[in-house]
């Protein structure tokens, strides 16, 4: 039965491969042609096929054409992204683009090979495809394969749609829809649905979305491997629905708690012969539809402690979840998120990490170091004891707005990694960003190390970055990132720093200095800062029309004013405090105009405007009730993040042009209007009762029905250079250290 089983899922899997892997040079020509359509024809691509190792691409110029060779697609796609930056001084990010290219292409001297050291490039976290891409169509998702392609990745986590492979399957197991209303969440909540956290929230889900969705994967799918790559599918981890206690009485089910304000998900214990079953039946139907490259993921602890922490419960365990994937498809390699290994170090020491790991074949298991740059987990577990795994870089959390990064760590850890001889089977690197679409500068920088095994020269590669990025190479820009370089893109060796830090603007209103997620502490003086956006707004002249500059100075010039609004808090606190009326307005005031101020420069750029978001939300539904529905998932995602008293609320919050004045602001005038009150009636403020007042004000904002802005407003550079004008001097004035 197992050797039948084997050869149906080998044969499904090799007519889905060889259907969608179609020839990857008329992939890459399409690719090339999106991106360069009036240059198409002066590109050449060839198929190296003597490549046995790595991935390899060449480059050489022969008869006026630019020649490209790759073994794939993304081979292919680097080739032409190297040849880009290194020669027609081009970049290609979320936040800018510069593809101003000679009219005739710039000659190759001498033919260039680059061979890859890591055999896998991984792209993608849970979060991402809910913090940044609940709302995307193909045409979105196609931009960014092409961007993944151009960028190296060959390894991206591929979960759209999910939720419609449960659903058959569910229903072919006698549950009702009625009972599986409950079981699916939201479509800005599939995120911790897939990892066992949440059930329900956001939803009912309408199945005209799993459908549609269902089809969208078959095209992402469909185009990543067509490039080469080699897409995760999910893999089941145990999450059954809460009818299942109902439906399979003598079934052993755990309940489980995320505890951060919602209802208890189930979990079937691995030793229940059920979860074999519905682990081989989940990605048998999986491959049916959709194909397999053998790579699944599964984390069956996300944020969730296991019930024994003893080391052979837990081997017996992953043996018993790899067995469930090995049932089904005998070349089945578990990918896992190393995440709980840093979310929950206390529980997951030595002995319990090795005893999970070491019960599954080394070469049926990829470790994720998911934030490698923050605390490598290979240096505590001796490499992954044995087990292959991939150097990734986290940087943001939630999808926020903040400039952050590890700049020093990025450029030289994976390579030291690499060829540290304690880092066992390091073979990968990647990006598992919870959010993308900011920082661009830290992506670039990541996934330069994909075809080099030696550490990055910043003072080479970072006036290279801003020469691609504005087209022009200008004094005043270079020494802008120069400071950004040492100022917000460094983080000291002796400091825990997580992300970056948030505006007090995005915090629940407080007499506090930072609310649970809307942290303030910065990794860097703001002082420090205000060089950058000097240098960037003498740049204007000779930069304005670059599409990077203008993102830069928009967002140097945003981190700037959110920095600012602390002390103008400060002040009105302590004017509050001291029951110092006309200085508590005139602060007070100071802060509604500045986010008034941040609202009007965020709206001159689309990468900082609610209105995109929400109208993408509501573009999905097929009627009124399902419109609404995604509304209220998309801004409920980064405003409450689930109920009136959810406490994860602003953990996704952002600086966007929409949310400053519609949502920040309110909050803070409803606050200082109380405050004002207090001193005006010699009274204290009641805390407690203002914050449910507010919670149910937000509760209200997040149901609400209202169309935002979808086009900027304004010039960019224009609106920077007037809030300098206006700003600089009280900004300089305000973080001035303190004589003593």
């Amino acid at each position: 039965m197992k050797l039948k089983l084997y050869f149906s899922v080998a044969l499904v899997s090799l007519f889905f491969n060889r259907a969608l892997a179609q020839d990857f040079l008329n992939t890459s020509n399409q690719l090339i042609e999106r991106v360069l359509p009036k240059h198409g024809k002066s590109f050449s691509t060839e198929k190296l096929s003597d490549v046995k190792g790595k991935d390899v691409f060449e480059i050489e110029s022969k008869n006026n054409q630019i020649i490209l060779r790759g073994n794939n697609g993304v081979a292919l796609a680097s080739a032409f992204y190297h040849y880009l930056t290194e020669y027609a001084h081009c970049q290609i990010t979320w936040n800018g683009t510069n593809l101003n290219v000679p009219q005739t292409l710039p000659k190759l001297e001498k033919k260039v090979r680059k061979e890859t050291p890591y055999e896998y490039r991984y792209y993608l976290n849970y979060c991402t495809f809910n913090y940044s891409m609940s709302w995307w169509d193909w045409a979105r998702w196609e931009k960014e394969i092409d961007w993944m392609a151009l960028h190296g990745i060959n390894m991206p986590l591929a979960i759209t749609g999910e939720e419609y492979t449960w659903y058959l399957l569910y229903k072919e197991m006698g549950f009702s829809d009625d009972e599986l209303k409950g079981f699916f969440t939201g479509p800005a909540y599939f995120s911790w649905f897939w990892m066992g956290n949440i059930d329900g929230w956001g939803g009912p889900l309408p199945v005209s979305w799993m459908k549609s969705h269902f089809e969208l994967q078959k095209k992402i799918l469909n185009r990543e491997r067509a490039l080469g790559m080699k897409p995760v599918l999910p893999a089941f981890t145990g999450h059954v629905p809460a009818a299942f206690k109902n439906k399979f009485p003598n079934a052993k089910l755990k309940a489980t708690n995320w505890t951060n304000g919602f209802a208890d998900t189930y979990i079937l214990d691995s030793e229940d012969p059920m979860f074999a079953e519905i682990g081989k039946k989940f990605l048998q139907k999986q491959t049916e539809m959709l194909g397999t490259d053998h790579l699944y993921s599964a984390d069956t602890f996300n944020e969730n402690e296991p019930p024994s922490s003893e080391p052979e419960f837990l081997s017996k365990l992953s043996a018993r979840i790899y067995d469930g994937m090995s049932q089904a498809d005998p070349k089945a390699v578990w990918v896992m998120q190393g995440w709980l290994f840093y979310s929950d170090r206390k529980f997951w020491k030595e002995a319990q990490t090795e005893a999970l790991l070491k019960a599954v074949p080394n070469d049926k298991m990829i470790l994720l170091d998911l934030a490698t740059e923050i605390e490598p987990v290979w240096k505590r577990t001796e490499g992954f004891y044995g087990k292959p795994w991939i150097w990734n870089m986290l940087n943001n959390f939630g999808g926020n707005t903040n400039l952050f990064g590890r700049m020093d760590v990025v450029a030289t850890a994976p390579a030291q990694a690499l060829k540290d001889p304690k880092s066992g089977k390091m073979n990968g690197i990647g990006l598992t960003m919870e959010g993308i679409e900011q920082n661009p500068v830290m992506y670039e920088l990541m996934m330069e190390n994909v075809w080099r095994s030696t550490p990055i020269d910043l003072e080479t590669w970072l006036p290279q970055y801003v020469f691609n990025r504005y087209g022009k190479k200008n004094a005043n820009s270079l020494k802008a990132w120069k400071t950004l370089r040492k100022t917000v893109y460094s983080v000291p060796a002796d400091k825990y720093v997580r992300d970056g830090a948030e505006s007090i603007i995005q915090g629940r209103p407080t007499l506090d200095s930072m609310t649970r997620w809307a942290r303030t502490t910065l990794n860097y003086n703001e002082r420090d800062l205000l060089p950058a956006w000097d240098e960037l707004i003498n740049a204007a002249a000779d930069c304005r029309q670059s599409d990077g500059y203008q993102y830069d100075l928009i967002d140097v010039t945003r981190q700037v004013l959110a920095n600012y609004a602390l002390p103008l808090q400060r002040k009105a606190v302590e004017a509050y405090r001291n029951k110092n009326l006309k200085a508590f307005q005139t602060a007070s005031k100071a802060f509604i105009t500045l986010i008034g101020d941040m609202d009007k420069l965020l709206a001159t750029r689309k990468d900082f405007m609610l209105g995109p978001w929400v109208n993408d939300a509501r573009k999905q539904g097929n009627n009124e009730q399902e419109k609404a529905l995604y509304e209220m998932n998309a801004k409920d995602l980064i405003t409450l993040w689930g109920d009136a008293k959810n406490p994860l609320n602003e953990y996704a919050c952002r600086q966007w042009s929409g949310l400053m004045n519609d949502f920040y602001k309110p909050r803070w005038e409803m606050f200082f209007s109380r405050l004002e009150q207090s001193i005006s009636n010699k009274t204290e403020l009641d805390i407690t009762k203002f914050n449910d007042e507010v919670s149910k004000w937000e509760w209200k904002w997040v149901n609400q029905r209202k169309d935002y802005a979808l086009t900027p407003v304004g010039n960019p550079v224009n609106t920077a250079t007037d809030l300098h004008k206006k700003y600089r001097k009280i900004i300089g004035e305000a973080h001035q250290p303190k004589k003593p």
